[in-house]
């Protein structure tokens, strides 16, 4: 775990100082693959567990549940960061 955070934070230090640089453009792409393949790689993974498939009817609507729950959950926390982050900003430049 610790190693995890050091990666991030690493990213995180290297990025601002890369920040105005034209390749960091290139990053949103490149992300957006890796998400892809992440996903792809953890579904054979997935598919490829004998135990994991044959208990799909006994845990799967579990899975559903908290997927639906976690996803209603982003999105109401979604919802109030931009209206206390962002909506009050289009607010006074209304006024």
């Amino acid at each position: 775990m610790f190693s995890i955070i050091m990666t991030m934070l690493a990213g995180v230090v290297i990025g601002h100082f890369l920040r105005n640089g034209k390749k960091v453009e290139n990053i949103e792409k490149t992300t957006s693959i890796t998400i892809f393949v992440l996903l792809f790689v953890l579904g054979l993974s997935v598919g490829s567990n004998k135990v994991i498939i044959e208990n799909m009817g006994h845990f799967g609507w579990q899975a559903a549940v908290f997927a639906v729950l976690g996803m209603g959950g982003s999105i109401v926390a979604a919802r109030i960061v931009y209206r206390l982050f962002f909506k009050k900003g289009e607010e006074r430049n209304e006024k």
